[in-house]
């Protein structure tokens, strides 16, 4: 089982625009790290995650799931650049910031605390269940 997260900021695509794509979900194109890169070329279809707002909220505001495995970015001008498909799944009900994150003892290695600025990110499943108990999710979507 993987768990991730997807962190964008939401005055340029919000969890409320990936909701609005439906079904056929949104390429997390733009990506340009290698790290995250290579995060997303490890992702499996039916893989959960996290929707972050960063930058504004710097929230988990909701679950996605991947759709689509990693392809060529369409926005990138070399192959070098990968992406995957993700859609989603429901919102959290109680939105679980950085600062309830960071100040949560069992979530102290989480990557969103230790590697902040990484926009891909791996999340264990004890990180996952927990953010999604904090959120309100009492059955939270799994990973396949």
């Amino acid at each position: 089982m993987a768990y991730w997260l997807f962190k964008s900021e939401p005055f340029k695509f919000s969890w409320d625009m990936l909701k609005a794509t439906g079904e056929a979900g949104q390429e997390w194109d733009g990506v340009r790290n290698y790290a995250a890169r290579n995060n997303m070329r490890a992702m499996k279809i039916g893989d959960k995650g996290f929707f972050y707002h960063s930058n504004e909220g710097l929230a988990v505001v909701g679950i996605a799931e991947v759709c689509a495995l990693a392809h060529h970015d369409s926005t990138a001008e070399v192959p070098t650049w990968e992406c995957v498909d993700i859609r989603a799944i429901c919102d959290v009900p109680r939105p679980v910031t950085l600062d309830v994150v960071k100040n949560t003892p069992s979530l102290a290695e989480m990557a969103l605390v230790k590697f902040s600025r990484l926009s891909v990110q791996p999340v264990t499943e004890a990180e996952y269940l927990e953010v999604c108990k904090m959120g309100g999710l009492e059955k939270p979507p799994l990973s396949p």
